[in-house]
């Protein structure tokens, strides 16, 4: 697959610059972004498959946002994760505070340059407040919007180096869609944006039979690969055989949306491996909490997972 070029992202953001950057720390005085038990104004995963999908690879490069709630609450982590043909990944701090008028700023921090990741959970005190690049904006019932003013940030950018490239500059949250426009999509133009839609994590089993496709379901000759899981977002395991050998055959769960964009489905696939080819599919409703597929050969059957945290 021939995603885009991501060194030349990186140029555009030093291009971009007008001067060189200074760190400000955090100041003091901003207030806690919410009170203890507020609910979280997003958190989950998020990936942009079905835009990938959809659009000319060479343009449109994977993404995927993981953002986690920390205890400390108005505080979230946000990992960025481009997958072009050049990977690369960022990881920010993002606090939240809404004002007595409604409206929501979210303000990235970055890690110290002496930052070690110790597993241990991130003490905020320690990171670096980018307050140029702080997105500014209001919040609904069921997400936000809030965006940078894009000449202030840009005279902050060349300090932070590399990962500037996925410093989120435009926000859009609504409900499962996560609409994001990174620093970097800048050089892609200006409706150039990351559409990413929140992974739901399913699990279960299938049942293979040893002769595959054409194999006699009377012989009870069946292969069981258990504790499947797989995200909605393009989520992929490769069945094997009950020795542990690869079978050729793999699982792919995707949201999909057909008829110019009316219908929007759940979609179950068995692939063949050496091929890459689709042998069948189901699908069903997005919100269907349960799906699978029986070809005879082949029995699937996913559940929703009560744990939706990525494995």
């Amino acid at each position: 697959m021939n995603i885009q070029k991501f060194p030349l992202l990186v140029c555009a953001i030093l291009a971009l610059a007008l001067v060189g950057c200074k760190n400000n720390p955090p100041r003091a005085d901003v207030q806690a972004a919410a009170s203890s038990g507020q609910r979280a104004l997003f958190d989950g995963e998020y990936d942009n498959h079905e835009q990938v999908v959809r659009a000319d690879t060479a343009v449109v490069a994977p993404v995927r946002i993981r953002i986690s709630p920390m205890s400390k609450a108005g505080w979230y982590v946000w990992t960025v994760d481009f997958s072009g043909s050049t990977p690369l990944s960022a990881r920010w701090l993002m606090r939240s505070f809404k004002s007595v008028d409604g409206s929501v700023t979210l303000t990235p921090y970055r890690a110290p340059a002496d930052a070690v990741d110790s597993g241990k959970e991130i003490d905020p005190d320690s990171w670096v407040a980018l307050d140029a690049c702080s997105l500014h904006g209001s919040a609904t019932a069921d997400g936000l919007h809030v965006k940078v003013d894009l000449a202030s940030c840009t005279t902050l950018a060349p300090g932070i180096g590399a990962s500037a490239a996925l410093l989120p500059i435009d926000i859009h949250h609504d409900g499962e869609r996560l609409d994001v426009r990174l620093y970097a999509d800048q050089a892609r133009g200006p409706d150039a944006k990351v559409e990413a839609r929140r992974v739901r994590w399913f699990e279960g089993w299938a049942a293979l039979h040893g002769g595959g496709r054409s194999g006699d379901a009377s012989s009870k000759d069946w292969h069981m690969n258990r504790e499947l899981r797989l995200g909605s977002e393009g989520g992929r395991v490769a069945l094997k055989w009950r020795d542990g050998q690869p079978s050729g055959y793999s699982l792919m769960l995707e949201r999909a949306t057909y008829r110019d964009g009316n219908v929007h489905v759940l979609k179950l696939s068995v692939l063949e491996d050496a091929t890459g080819s689709t042998i069948s599919y189901a699908w069903s409703n997005p919100e269907a909490v349960r799906i699978g597929i029986s070809l005879g050969w082949i029995q699937v059957g996913l559940s929703l997972s009560a744990n939706q945290s990525s494995p």
